[in-house]
C-alpha cells in the first residue's frame, strides 16, 4: 500500500510553480477562472503524484506577495517542499519570504527546480544556481538537489522524480496510533451532497459514517462520505487530500482556519504561550504589545504579542511570548506558527506553540518562565510533568497530555500509568471532572498548605480539639476545587497525618490545652446537661460558675461537640449526646407506622416543655431526621442502596 505525503510548492510568483506541476502530473492546479483568464495563482491549488512507493498529494500556492495568506494556509501541511526559482529572475523577494515561511514552518525537506532553464545561457543558469545554493545555506534545506528544468523541452523532469522520492524517503513516519485532525482550507456545497470540505490529513484516520467535532464551536458532525484525489473512499488518513461530505451544517458557516477533529482533544483558546523567532531580515524590533496577523494550521487571526521576558525582540533573537486572539485558535504543543504585521505586508516572525491553551502569564515571573522554557526541548515524560506541574492542582488528564504534550492518546494513558508508578504523579478524582493525576510536588504543597492551615488554628484557639472541615475547604479555595481539598483530606487521614471525619479535622499531634480549672468547668457543662435531660440549661446560664474562664465558654463548648459530649441543636441549647441519641431512638420507634406527631406530642412524649421542644423538632428537621408537614412531623426513611450483583 503506497504511503500518502504532501508535496508542496513555494516561490516567486510566474516562476512556473504550476506549470511544473502540471508536467509532472498533467494536471492543472489554476482552478479558478480569474486565475486562467490572469495567468496567475491566487488561490491553492491541488494535484496528485504516484512516485515509486509514495502517493502525493500536491498543494500549489500563489507567489504573489498579496496572496501570502493562501501561501501560508496550504503550507501548513507540507510534508516536502518543491521550492521553484526561474533562471531568468533568480531569487526574487517572495522566494526569500517563502523560504522564510518554510522555516518557521519546520519544513526540512525539499527539492528545489530552477525553471524555465532554456531561456539562459550555461553560465547563466550556473550562477543562478549558486545564488541558489548561497541562499539555502542557512536554513533546513542547505543540502537540497537543485535541478535545471524546462516544462517546454521536458529537461530535468525524471531528475526531479528522482530527487524528490529521495526526499519522500527522509520524511519521519508518523505514530502508528493517534487522533484525527484536519484543517480546512475550503468549503463549498456539491448538488445531491451538501457541504464539502477540504484539507490536508494532520493526524490520525476518520472513516464513513463517524463524527468529528467541529472547531473551534464543538459540535459534532457526522461524515457522510470521504474522497482522495476526486475517488470515494471509506477512510482517509495522515497525509492524505481530503474531501469531507459533512451532514448537518450549512458549507457558508464552514470557514477556512476552522478545523475537524477527533472530539475531546483540541481546546479553542484566545491565549497561546509560544516561543517566538524574530527573523533576521527584519529592519527593526518586535515590540512588547505589538498587534499582528497570527498564522497557525489554515487560520489567520489577529492578535496582540505579549513579551515575557523582553522589552523587544531583535531581529535573529527568540524569546518567549503569549499570543492574545482575537478569535479562538486551536494548537497543539510544538506546533508551528507564523506572524506577520497587521497590514500583512511582511512575514515578522514565528516559532513553536509551548502552550496551546494558556492562562495569562506574569511578565518577568522568574519561576513561571522557568518551567515554560525548557518545553521547547523536553523529551516527551519531561513535557508530561511540566505540563502537570504548570497545571497546578488542576492537574492533568489523558486529553491535555495529548494537547499540551503532543502524546498519542495510547502514549498518554502509558506515561500516566508510567509517572504515577513512579511516584511522580499521584491519581486523583476531581468532583469537577475526572482528573488523571496531579503532580507530587502539587499534592505536597497542598497538604503542607492544610497542615499549616490547622496548625495556626491550634495556635489561635488552643482549646478546640478539631475545626470544621467544610471552614478548611473554604480556607483553601485558592487551590480551585474542592473535590481535591476533600480528597487529600481523606488521604492525609489514612496517613494519620489529620485525624477526624467528615464533619471536623485536627493535626493529629494536637492535643487540647486546658488549664485546670478549664477541665473542671467542662466537666460541669457536661455533667449539667447530662443530668438536664431534655431541658438543657441556657449557655449564658454557665457564665457565673465560669468566673474567669467565661471568655472561654464557647470554646469550651466547642470541645465538648468535638469530643462528642454534647450535641448544639439551637445557638442557645445543647443536648448530652446520650439523650441526643435516645430522642431519635424513642422518635424512631413512635413514627414507624407513617403516621405523624405534633410538637405538643413530642413534648409529652420527652416530658419537656414547648421552649425546649420547638428548638429539638427544629433541629430534627435540620439534620434530615424527620419532615414537617404543616403542623405534624414526619420520619424521614434513609435512601436504600441499591446493589449490583
Amino acid at each position: 500500500m503506497p504511503r500518502d505525503l504532501i508535496l508542496g510548492t513555494a516561490g516567486h510568483i510566474d516562476h512556473g510553480k504550476t506549470s511544473l506541476i502540471k508536467a509532472l502530473t498533467g494536471i492543472d492546479c489554476d482552478r479558478l477562472p480569474e486565475e486562467k483568464s490572469r495567468g496567475i495563482t491566487i488561490d491553492l491549488g491541488f494535484a496528485h503524484l504516484e512516485l515509486g512507493p509514495y502517493r502525493l498529494g500536491i498543494v500549489d500556492v500563489p507567489g504573489h506577495e498579496r496572496f501570502i495568506k493562501n501561501m501560508l494556509s496550504g503550507a501548513t501541511g507540507f510534508d516536502v517542499v518543491l521550492l521553484v526559482v526561474a533562471a531568468d529572475d533568480s531569487v526574487m523577494p517572495q522566494t526569500r519570504e517563502h523560504l522564510d515561511i518554510l522555516q518557521l514552518l519546520g519544513i526540512r525537506h525539499g527539492v528545489v527546480a530552477v525553471t524555465k532553464a532554456d531561456l539562459v545561457d550555461p553560465l547563466t543558469l550556473d550562477v543562478v544556481m549558486l545564488e541558489v545554493r548561497e541562499l539555502l545555506q542557512a536554513t533546513p534545506l542547505k543540502e537540497a538537489p537543485i535541478i535545471p528544468t524546462s516544462t517546454l523541452k521536458g529537461t530535468g523532469l525524471p531528475e526531479l522524480k528522482e530527487a524528490l522520492l529521495d526526499q519522500c524517503r527522509q520524511v519521519d513516519e508518523p505514530p502508528e496510533e493517534d487522533w484525527f485532525r484536519l484543517a480546512i482550507d475550503r468549503s463549498f456545497s456539491v448538488a445531491g451532497y451538501g457541504t464539502v470540505v477540504t484539507g490536508t490529513v494532520a493526524s490520525g484516520r476518520l472513516r464513513v459514517g463517524e463524527e468529528a467535532a467541529w472547531l473551534p464551536g464543538g459540535a459534532l458532525l457526522r461524515v457522510r462520505g470521504l474522497q482522495n484525489h476526486e475517488q470515494p473512499v471509506e477512510e482517509i488518513h495522515r497525509g492524505m487530500r481530503a474531501a469531507i461530505n459533512l451532514a448537518g451544517v450549512k458549507h457558508e458557516d464552514v470557514l477556512r482556519g476552522q478545523e475537524l477533529a477527533t472530539p475531546g482533544y483540541l481546546l479553542p483558546s484566545r491565549v497561546m504561550t509560544v516561543r517566538l523567532h524574530a527573523l533576521s531580515s527584519l529592519s527593526r524590533p518586535i515590540k512588547h504589545r505589538a498587534p499582528v496577523r497570527v498564522h497557525i494550521g489554515t487560520a489567520e487571526i489577529l492578535g496582540t504579542l505579549s513579551l515575557l521576558d523582553a522589552e523587544r525582540l531583535e531581529p535573529g533573537q527568540w524569546c518567549l511570548a503569549q499570543m492574545f486572539l482575537e478569535e479562538p485558535g486551536m494548537a497543539v504543543w510544538g506546533q508551528p506558527f507564523v506572524i506577520r504585521d497587521p497590514s500583512a505586508a511582511m512575514t515578522l516572525g514565528g516559532g513553536m506553540v509551548l502552550q496551546p491553551a494558556a492562562e495569562k502569564l506574569r511578565r518577568r515571573h522568574v519561576e513561571t518562565l522557568a518551567l515554560i522554557e525548557p518545553l521547547a526541548n523536553a523529551n516527551p515524560e519531561e513535557r508530561a510533568l511540566l505540563v502537570a506541574k504548570l497545571r497546578g492542582y488542576r492537574g492533568i488528564t489523558k486529553a491535555e497530555l495529548v494537547r499540551a504534550a503532543r502524546l498519542t492518546p495510547a502514549q498518554a494513558d502509558r506515561m500516566l500509568s508510567h509517572l504515577v508508578e513512579q511516584g511522580k504523579l499521584m491519581p486523583v478524582h476531581s468532583s469537577t471532572q475526572e482528573m488523571g493525576a496531579i503532580h507530587a510536588e502539587q499534592l505536597a504543597s497542598l497538604k503542607e498548605k492544610i497542615v499549616a492551615t490547622l496548625q495556626r488554628w491550634h495556635e489561635q484557639w488552643p482549646l478546640l480539639s478539631a475545626h470544621d472541615r467544610g471552614k478548611l475547604v473554604t480556607a483553601l479555595t485558592f487551590v480551585g476545587d474542592d473535590g481535591l481539598i476533600q480528597a487529600q483530606l481523606d488521604r492525609m487521614i489514612m496517613e494519620r497525618v489529620i485525624v477526624g471525619d467528615q464533619r471536623r479535622v485536627a493535626l493529629a499531634s494536637h492535643k487540647p490545652k486546658l488549664s485546670q480549672n478549664q477541665r473542671k468547668l467542662k466537666v460541669k457543662l457536661v455533667e449539667a446537661h447530662r443530668a438536664a435531660g431534655f431541658q438543657p440549661p441556657q449557655v449564658e446560664s454557665f457564665t457565673s460558675q465560669a468566673g474567669g474562664n467565661a471568655k472561654d465558654l464557647k470554646d469550651l463548648f466547642e470541645v465538648c461537640v468535638a469530643e462528642n459530649e454534647l450535641v448544639p441543636i439551637s445557638p442557645d441549647y445543647f443536648l448530652h449526646a446520650e439523650h441526643e441519641t435516645a430522642l431519635k431512638e424513642q422518635l424512631r420507634a413512635k413514627l414507624a407506622d407513617g403516621k405523624g406527631m405534633s410538637v405538643a406530642e413530642i413534648k409529652e412524649m420527652l416530658g419537656t416543655t414547648r421552649k425546649y421542644a420547638v428548638p429539638i423538632c427544629e433541629y430534627l428537621d435540620r439534620i434530615g431526621f424527620t419532615r414537617r408537614d404543616g403542623d405534624l412531623r414526619y420520619l424521614v426513611q434513609p435512601a436504600v442502596k441499591v446493589g449490583s450483583v
